[in-house]
């Protein structure tokens, strides 16, 4: 009896030549496919992956519920990876693998393949996750794979490959980076793009416009958060899909969200990837801009303190784990009065906030003014304020002066004033 095995297939040029490698084992190869939002032809991607050697194409739609519960999450953390990465890809990819899972089980699969380089993050993305949700179910990684790695070293084999056995791909010899989309983002690498000093191509852009070449008038944008969650764009309640469906045109057509980086590998390597991220860089600034009038000082720096350990958890595949749920839970928390409005313009890929308010805001406007003198705050208590924070810095003073020799690297008056 063949043993069963269901691919992640997207139909790009690493999955379409693993498709067709696998069959030709003879596999009994079911393709899987999940549709987060890239804009794709599926009727023709079941018949590519038919003609390819699949016996059966099962394609889920879980764009509502990545962008609900993957991307929203992301975006009440404050999630950036290494400051800039919106990560787009590491979190579609719990999100897929999650309906994956659910398909294998369904379809009677013992083991799963997937199109991940050795070199990159997806191979552990998707191994990790299934670990966490089905531990029992086997893996096969083809570029780990000797006998598949003697036959397609690289992309251009692969690309040779894919034309032998009559498989469009959208890579060519001319244009092979390879390209990833989603609802939140869609990231370019390989290729040209291996050269960290070349500048990508303008035609290799999708979802924004070149910032110069964008309108030469700002357009006002307004977002409604409920407990650190978007809901309404421009007056307009939408559902999550919509809503960030929305932000990527609006924000697209003004030449915002574009990021050209080189970031760490959970592997260990450096690696330079370009992103477009539209909506989402725009919701993420509403949204941060939201938490300074609504979210507790002391609250917003622990969360703070922590985003580089939970953008680093996404990134590394570790989104089924107990730590992130824990996390998770002290982020909802967070969240408890982060609701009101956020107003934005946008130009030539900038976003600048212009206003903000909330139903629970911290802002007290008799204590802030410099203007109001009610008595709402007496500025003579700042003399005794001032003076107990500063017990610590003339004690040190003092021990410094006692202590000449152990603070020869300590010079606070180097600065000569002529």
């Amino acid at each position: 009896m063949r043993e069963k095995v269901i691919l992640l297939y997207s139909g790009g040029l690493d999955t379409s030549v693993i498709c067709r490698w696998l069959a030709e084992k003879n596999y009994d190869l079911v393709c899987f496919a999940a549709d987060v939002g890239q804009r794709e032809n599926w009727k023709a991607l079941r018949e590519k992956a038919m003609r390819s050697g699949a016996k059966k194409v099962v394609v889920a739609d879980v764009r509502e519920h990545f962008v609900k519960d993957f991307v929203f999450p992301a975006i009440r953390m404050g999630a950036l990876y290494e400051g800039r990465y919106h990560l787009g890809t590491s979190l579609a990819r719990p999100c897929i693998a999650e309906a994956m899972v659910a398909a294998a089980t369904r379809e009677k699969c013992a083991v799963f393949a997937h199109g991940a380089t050795g070199k990159g993050n997806d191979q552990v993305r998707f191994e990790l996750a299934a670990a966490a949700l089905a531990p029992d179910l086997k893996v096969v990684a083809p570029w780990r794979d000797h006998e598949f790695t003697s036959l397609i070293k690289g992309r251009k084999e692969a690309i040779a490959y894919a034309k032998k056995h009559g498989i469009p791909v959208k890579a060519t010899v001319e244009k092979p980076w390879s390209s990833d989309e989603n609802l939140l983002h869609i990231s370019y690498e390989a290729g040209m793009l291996e050269n960290p000093e070349a500048k990508p191509l303008p035609d290799m852009f999708e979802l924004t416009v070149d910032p110069v070449k964008a309108p030469d008038k700002a357009e006002k944008v307004r977002i409604d958060f409920k407990k650190g969650t978007p809901f309404a764009l421009n007056g307009k309640k939408l559902s999550p899909m919509k809503l960030l469906a929305e932000a990527n045109r609006i924000a697209g057509r003004n030449g915002v969200g574009r990021v050209d980086m080189v970031e760490s590998r959970y592997i260990g390597m450096k690696n330079r990837g370009v992103y477009e991220t539209p909506g989402g860089t725009l919701l993420l600034a509403a949204h941060r801009d939201l938490e300074g009038i609504a979210m507790d000082r002391d609250l917003m720096n622990l969360r703070d303190s922590l985003i580089p350990r939970m953008a680093g958890l996404i990134y590394n595949g570790y989104w089924f784990t107990d730590e992130m749920a824990a996390l998770m839970a002290l982020v909802e928390e967070s969240q408890r009065y982060v609701t009101g409005t956020v107003n934005l313009e946008l130009y030539k890929g900038n976003v600048t906030e212009v206003g903000r308010s909330s139903p629970a805001s911290l802002y007290d406007p008799t204590i802030a003014s410099m203007d109001d003198d009610r008595g709402a705050y007496d500025q003579a208590l700042a003399t005794g304020f001032i003076r107990l924070h500063g017990l610590p810095l003339r004690a040190q003073a003092r021990r410094r002066g006692r202590f000449p020799a152990e603070s020869a690297g300590f010079e606070p008056f180097s600065c000569r004033i002529e």
